[in-house]
C-alpha cells in the first residue's frame, strides 16, 4: 500500500507516518524501485497499533520503548510485558476519572432537567 492508502485506510496524515518512521515508532518501511513507500500488511498492523495505543493515551516515548524492545527479541518478552502491565493501569486510571467526571456531569444535567421542569432543589451553581 501508498502511503496515501494507509493514511486513508488509518486517518492518521502521511506526514504524521513519515514522523512515526523518522523517530523510529514506525518500524522502517520497505519502498518500491522508484523509492516509494510500500506498506506491508506488517507495517499496517504497526499503524493500527500505534494508533490504538495512542488514542488510548499512550506516549510516543512509551510506545518507541515497546516498539525498541520487540525489535531486541524473545529476550525483552517480560519487559515488555512490565510495560503493557504499567500502562494498563494507567488506562485504568483515566477511566475511573473520567468516569467520576461523567457521572458528576450526567449529576448537574439532571439537576437542569429539575430545574427546568420547576422542580427545584436547593440548586448549586457550581
Amino acid at each position: 500500500m501508498t502511503i496515501a492508502e494507509v493514511s486513508k485506510k488509518y486517518d492518521i496524515s502521511a506526514d504524521t507516518l513519515r514522523y512515526y518512521e523518522r523517530i523510529g515508532l514506525l518500524p522502517p518501511v520497505n519502498r518500491n524501485k522508484r523509492g516509494i513507500r510500500d506498506y506491508s500488511e506488517a507495517d499496517c498492523g504497526w499503524v493500527e497499533f500505534i494508533k490504538c495505543m495512542r488514542g488510548a493515551g499512550l506516549s510516543i516515548e512509551t510506545l518507541i520503548e515497546y516498539i525498541s524492545l520487540y525489535q531486541q527479541g524473545d529476550s525483552t518478552v517480560d519487559t515488555r510485558k512490565k510495560l503493557l502491565i504499567e500502562e494498563r493501569k494507567k488506562i485504568i486510571k483515566r477511566m475511573e476519572d473520567m468516569q467520576d467526571t461523567l457521572d458528576r456531569l450526567n449529576y448537574k444535567i439532571e439537576r437542569y432537567d429539575n430545574w427546568a421542569y420547576g422542580i427545584k432543589k436547593n440548586q448549586e451553581e457550581i
